[in-house]
């Protein structure tokens, strides 16, 4: 299996657990690896026959837009399930990264992985 990926894309969203935190935007960077086969497209030079990244990241800043959460797992739960079932993506790992949310750190996030990633 290959791995398509998309590094540091900024989403402005709404996201957090404080009343303050939802009445503004704010910026969570994402970093996401996708599993698919490229030798398709490789091979015929089609994007058709790959997973299109530009595609891809327009509809995870459209997420962001369309969605609201509390909590950053809910957002990568939930954003990971839609591009997998969007995309037909079999697997991806999806770091989400809260720059400022801890005042000691440069950022605070999860990471997920989802679905099946098979040897081929």
């Amino acid at each position: 299996m290959d791995l398509v990926l998309i590094e540091a894309l900024k989403v402005d969203t709404v996201i957090g657990v404080y009343d303050w935190e939802r009445t503004i935007t704010q910026t969570l960077v994402l970093d996401l690896t996708l599993a698919t086969d490229i030798r398709p497209a490789a091979a015929n030079d089609d994007i058709a026959m790959t997973l299109d990244y530009a595609a891809i990241s327009e509809r995870v800043q459209a997420f962001g837009t369309e969605h609201s959460f509390e909590l950053v797992e809910t957002f990568a739960e939930r954003l990971a399930d839609t591009l997998r079932r969007e995309f037909g993506i079999p697997w991806l790992r999806l770091t989400l990264r809260k720059p400022g949310a801890v005042p000691a750190a440069t950022a605070v996030g999860v990471s997920i992985e989802r679905g099946e990633r098979s040897a081929s």
